[in-house]
């Protein structure tokens, strides 16, 4: 039952992953990439508790989640903080998912899914849940 729901958690991580290819480039939805990036991060490390057989804390931030999970990932501190910041405010209006500079630029935006991509496959990898499994049964 636990590696089943560790596949729902991918498969969300996945649906994430994939909106961010679409809209990746577009200056505007720099904010949304973010806010995807960071649900494709959380959810992957859901699915690892769940692998693992843990509870799945009911938090969305990355920093919890990590010293959670009992495998070392490579993690960017630096990009984990941003996208904690980033994940409330890019939700609502007004800020916009503003980082100390101002809105995400689409660079800022490719570094996030540069991290949360291969994390997302890392996971995949550590667990022995073939990709496929997530990907090929949904689509």
């Amino acid at each position: 039952m636990a590696k089943k729901q560790a596949i729902e958690w991918l498969l969300s991580a996945y649906s994430d992953l994939k909106n961010i290819q679409y809209i990746l480039n577009d200056e505007f939805l720099t904010h949304v990439v973010a806010f995807h990036c960071q649900q494709a991060i959380e959810k992957s490390l859901k699915a690892s508790l769940e692998n693992s057989s843990k509870d799945v804390p009911k938090v969305h931030k990355l920093q919890n989640l990590i010293a959670k999970v009992d495998f070392n990932i490579d993690v960017n501190d630096e990009i984990i903080m941003i996208l904690d910041e980033l994940y409330i405010e890019s939700r609502y209006p007004g800020d916009m998912g503003l980082l100390p500079n101002g809105k995400p630029r689409v660079g800022d935006a490719k570094e996030f899914y540069a991290f949360a991509s291969p994390l997302f496959e890392e996971v995949c990898e550590i667990f022995g849940i073939n990709k496929r499994e997530v990907i090929d049964d949904k689509q």
